[in-house]
């Protein structure tokens, strides 16, 4: 079948596109670290796969959830915008009422300033990865008649395995470091499981509205706010607790998305949104 040959093409190509970049930057060294050509490729080739699939291996353009689809969703891009400020403002609630999170350096006007710095380039980086991830393979695997679970175990799998190179070779030590106190194996490991559980609000919103552009935003909102929290040392987490409140990995963040998600799709099952 042309859809099933087409996912495997596509995740073949995913799954190795990093490690082609981890090859090219092994031949050219001098490069500044988290900004290399074998970064880019990591990041372009699957959208490049996607639309060579799409123009000449039968896939068509017509569901790619470009349009906006802003009549009736509205609602669904405002809780995609909510979802992570509401979430990291519980998880600091509960961070400061245990007294695990350490706000001596918490500035909230330079919060605001880094979030609003980088949203922009966040913004236009998970056009990249939404196109693909939602407006590709999630897209496809719905054509199969994936049922729910399959589809967040397979979409949330390979977008966590497509990761590998960035966890394993490109993310630089100290940003891991400043996340959880793990190896790069471990963090990995965490990665994918954490990145599956996130696949269910971003599935779940994308069946509801059938664009990408809820989900860009989203993403990038998590880029820009919660990044900048952990890397440019905003909050200090006490020792040994990283694994509970960090806001990128943590169990209680986790287990709160996990809650999200499950809600999403619950409301949608109930009304019956998820029909294009």
């Amino acid at each position: 079948m042309k859809t099933k040959r087409n996912i495997m093409i596509f995740i073949v190509v995913a799954l190795l596109c990093g490690w082609l970049g981890v090859a090219v930057d092994y031949f050219i060294p001098e490069q500044p670290e988290g900004n290399t050509l074998g970064m880019g490729l990591w990041l372009v080739i699957p959208l490049l796969a996607t639309i060579i699939l799409r123009a000449f291996a039968g896939d068509g353009w017509r569901d790619m959830g470009l349009a906006l689809n802003f009549k009736g969703n509205v609602k669904w891009y405002l809780i995609a915008l909510a979802i992570y400020p509401a979430t990291t403002f519980l998880l600091l609630l509960f961070g400061y009422v245990t007294g695990w999170i350490n706000f001596s350096n918490f500035n909230i006007q330079a919060v605001i300033t880094a979030f609003t710095s980088v949203f922009i380039i966040q913004f236009i980086k998970n056009i990249f990865e939404e196109s693909v991830w939602r407006g590709y393979l999630t897209s496809k695997l719905l054509q199969l008649k994936a049922n729910d679970f399959w589809l967040y175990l397979t979409v949330g799998g390979v977008w966590g395995a497509w990761h590998l190179p960035y966890f394993l070779v490109f993310l630089p030590a100290s940003d891991i470091a400043s996340v959880l106190p793990v190896n790069r194996l471990a963090f990995a490991i965490i990665g994918i499981l954490t990145m599956i559980v996130w696949t269910i609000m971003y599935t779940e919103i994308y069946l509801m509205t059938r664009s990408i552009w809820p989900l860009v935003l989203m993403h990038a909102t998590e880029d820009a706010l919660i990044n900048p929290l952990m890397l440019d040392g905003y909050i200090q987490i006490a020792q040994g607790k990283e694994f509970f409140v960090s806001p990128t990995a943590g169990i209680v963040t986790t287990v709160m998305y996990l809650m999200i998600g499950l809600a999403l799709r619950a409301k949608r099952r109930a009304a019956r949104l998820d029909t294009p």
